[in-house]
């Protein structure tokens, strides 16, 4: 495929913030591959919402604090972490970088951040696991062929996958409009292919006014008992993505996951679902630190990462802002990206008094 731009082989100074790089990203991704990545479902109010509700949360400074020997390691499943912030899953990173997700890793483990690999990466996940110098998790949707489902999963294991994030709030797509406005097409040369040769649903086109989602999709929708079978086939912890309700958590622990991740699915699927910072705290209060929190959805600063631990959970992921950053300057871009939040995340936890990652609380957000 061609790019519109061809990636930087330096970061121009101008970009010191993560939305920096959004309109060079634009120019770099080319109008189809830009409205997929950075569209969301319906109005794509949930994806405005996602970033407002940070922005209405403020921090309350501390000072004269004992800042010595501090530090932003922390540990999720038995993991170290130099710090709490992972690039979540997104599919199709070579219509951003002709590298794809090898330069995405690549970038990943110079700054040693740990990447959720998606079930629709368009290199194979073997490939991506090889170039990796980082924790890696990989991705998984149910597929209504099992068996595929059930070798999926053991070439993750096979290839050092620490851990299974399995996606649960996009049993179908949401309706793109943004993208049916640009018409998009997948480019030649991308595709998901790790899920080649896997038996799909009928999609077949139906009859004038038959029902298409419930004809054929949410048939073969992973239930409560697929999480059941897929613990009974893999040694590897797994986590839920994608729970937006206290009562889906307490499911979740009932079920037997290892952690939690508190995720609109980046605005993409069900518009006018709530901001995840907003929910975040119920669904905390209903886990009460039984298995870890993890959240994404509008993180574009390291206030923001602050303020999600602060609120119940663990770590973040990220996801635009790095797919930005791979666009616009491949694996580099990935790198600068971690960094400049992490260092604001630093900034953000000196200003607040706040040594270690544990030492984030609730009382860091005013008002108590």
């Amino acid at each position: 495929m061609s790019f519109p731009l061809p990636a930087l082989n330096q970061i121009p100074p101008e970009l010191v913030a993560l939305t920096d790089y959004e309109p060079l990203a634009r120019e770099h991704l080319g109008e189809q591959a830009w409205a997929y990545f950075s569209g969301g479902a319906g109005d794509e109010v949930t994806i405005r919402e996602n970033r407002q509700a940070f922005d209405k949360l403020k921090l309350l400074p501390r000072v004269l604090r004992d800042m010595k020997g501090g530090g932003t390691q922390t540990t999720l499943l038995g993991q170290v972490h130099d710090y709490p912030i992972l690039l979540a899953p997104i599919a199709y990173h070579k219509m951003a970088h002709r590298e794809g997700e090898l330069a995405t890793v690549l970038g990943a483990s110079a700054m040693k951040a740990g990447m959720v690999v998606s079930t629709r990466a368009s290199v194979p996940i073997e490939d991506i696991a090889r170039s990796a110098e980082t924790h890696l998790w990989f991705q998984l949707y149910i597929q209504p062929d099992r068996a595929f489902t059930r070798d999926l999963v053991q070439r993750a294991e096979t290839a050092g996958y620490q851990a299974l994030v399995l996606t649960v709030d996009a049993p179908l797509n949401g309706i793109r409009n943004r993208l049916q406005r640009a018409q998009f097409r997948m480019p030649p040369g991308v595709e998901a292919v790790n899920l080649k040769g896997m038996k799909g649903p009928d999609l077949r086109p139906k009859q004038a006014g038959e029902n298409v989602a419930f004809g054929s999709f949410l048939n073969d929708a992973p239930t409560w008992e697929d999480l059941a079978w897929l613990r009974s086939i893999t040694s590897l912890p797994i986590l839920l993505k994608g729970v937006l309700s206290a009562e889906d958590a307490l499911l979740a622990l009932e079920h037997g996951v290892a952690g939690i991740i508190v995720s609109n699915h980046g605005g993409r699927v069900l518009d006018t679902a709530p901001a995840t910072i907003d929910i975040l705290p119920e669904i905390s209060a209903a886990v009460a630190g039984r298995v870890p929190l993890l959240l994404d959805g509008g993180i574009r600063r390291g206030t923001d990462v602050l303020k999600a631990i602060a609120l119940g959970a663990s770590a973040v992921l990220i996801g635009r802002p790095y797919i930005y950053g791979l666009s616009v300057a491949g694996a580099v871009g990935v790198a600068h990206v971690l960094n400049i939040l992490r260092a604001e995340f630093e900034v953000a936890m000196g200003l607040t008094g706040c040594k270690t990652v544990a030492d984030i609380s609730r009382s860091v957000v005013w008002p108590r």
